[in-house]
Formats: structure tokens, sequence, C-alpha cells
């Protein structure tokens, strides 16, 4: 039987944006880059030295969303902010969109920058991207850090008005006329209303340090963040108070500084 661990971090501040910041993320010419890889022009950016970190968002989101991550971090790592396929700049045609696709991308922008593994960091579908890839890319991830993560797409798991929001907006994409954008909601749409599909077995395989994180109102069920926690052999679990979905966002300092400690210390099973 696995072995299981849980640290609950609790914090009254409640923080807003870096306001002394007026880097534009997910623009900055001066940061970033294009990578072609498996089929399409993949667009991040590269802040501060040190220690690998990769950021990953949520759906239809964009490097801009660790507006108040970057910062912080990049004091002390090499952060690695990207825009997710078929979002932000990474604009990919194509009908298919899984987290499997996007894992491997990951890996080869990992492989074309010369980093054998790294830290990870990911948010809501950043959130499973960042289990996925320590899943399917073991060796690549030395310790990773999900906040908002589900492992299937339904009541169980998300809240109920959540699936139906997502349910109506496939049903009125996928029976209009659609423009080239439209395609792309349709296509984002579906990723979240079908996938991802992980068994919580599954994540046995991830060996790496995990510290899962929900926020106590967050979308994601909070029994489901405890059941991914319980299904990773070495996982430490953070359930935000009086925080929703974007726990990153309404407790940056606070979620800055415990996901930088948790990547930095030593901990011991």
């Amino acid at each position: 039987m696995a072995t299981m661990f849980v640290c609950f971090f609790f914090s009254i501040n409640v923080t807003g944006q870096d306001s002394s910041s007026l880097t534009d993320y997910g623009n900055n010419p001066q940061a970033g880059h294009w990578l072609k890889t498996r089929g399409f022009s993949m667009y991040y950016e590269e802040y501060g030295q040190g220690a690998p970190l990769l950021m990953i968002h949520g759906n239809g989101g964009s490097i801009e969303n660790f507006k108040n991550q970057i910062p912080y971090f990049s004091k002390h790592y090499h952060v690695i902010a990207v825009d997710s396929r078929a979002q932000g700049k990474s604009v990919d045609d194509r009908d298919s969109l899984s987290f499997e696709m996007m894992a491997d991308d990951f890996s080869a922008l990992l492989d074309s920058l010369h980093l054998d593994s790294c830290y990870v960091l990911g948010w809501s579908d950043g959130g499973i991207n960042a289990l996925v890839l320590a899943m399917r890319h073991p060796d690549k991830v030395k310790k990773l850090a999900a906040t908002g993560a589900n492992l299937w797409p339904d009541s169980t798991a998300l809240l109920p008005s959540v699936c139906r929001d997502m349910q109506q907006s496939y049903d009125q994409l996928n029976h209009q006329p659609q423009t080239i954008d439209e395609q792309r909601q349709l296509k984002l749409v579906s990723l979240d209303l079908f996938q991802p599909n992980i068994d919580g077995d599954q994540l046995q395989c991830i060996k790496c340090p995990s510290l899962i994180i929900g926020g106590d109102h967050d979308l994601i069920l909070p029994e489901h963040t405890l059941y991914i926690w319980s299904h990773i052999p070495c996982a430490w679990l953070w359930i935000v108070p009086n925080s929703g979905h974007a726990t990153l966002i309404e407790h940056a300092d606070c979620f800055n500084k415990t996901v930088d400690d948790f990547f930095r210390k030593t901990w011991h099973q």
C-alpha cells in the first residue's frame, strides 16, 4: 500500500496582483520564443535563472495567467511559461486535442531546451497536464504542484453547474455554423467536457513529490482533490481556505511562498 502524507497550510492574508510589474507577460518580445514541434508552433517565454520551472495555464488561458507568479519565481528559478497547444499564441487548427498530446508537447519543449527535468506548476487544465506529464514522462518532473485539477469530467469531480454550463456551450457550438474561432472554442470545450479519463490507480506511477492544491470553494469538489492526493504515493495536500478555483490569484503571496517552500525543501517520508 502506498504511503500517504498530508500537510495543511492556512493563511488569513488575501493578496492581489503585483502592481509594481509592468511586464506584459504572454506578450513580451524580449522573453518570447517559438518552437515548431509536433505539428504546430508553440509559444513560450523564459524568465530568470536557476532550477527550471515549467508553468502551465488552464483551459483557454495563456502565459498571462501567471503574472502574479512569474515575478516571484523568476528571482530564483529559470521560469518557462508556455501557451499550451491551441491556446494563447500557440495556434493549432487541427481538430484533435488531448491532455496526452499536450504532455508530449511539454516533454518536447524540455528536450529542445536541453533540460532533462524541471519543477512543474499547473493550474486547472494545467494541473491535469502536470499530472499527465509526470505519468507519461516521469523522468522529466522533479516535483509538481497542481491546483484545481480533476481526473474525470462529471459531477462527482466538478460542481454540477459547471458540468451543465460546459454541456450547454458544447451544444451551442456544435450546432451552428462555425468560424475558425468557434471551432477552436469547441475543441477547448470538448476537451474539458469529455476529458480527462484517469483512474485513481493510474496515479500510482507518479513517483515525484507532488503538492495537490484546491480551494475550499473550488469548482473542483474538495473531496475529489483529496481523492487525487490519496492516490499519489508521495503527495502533500493543501486545501486553501476562503478560496475558489483561482487559488494562485486570490491568495497570490501565500500561494507563491507555499509552492516555493515545497519545491525548495526536502520532504521526508
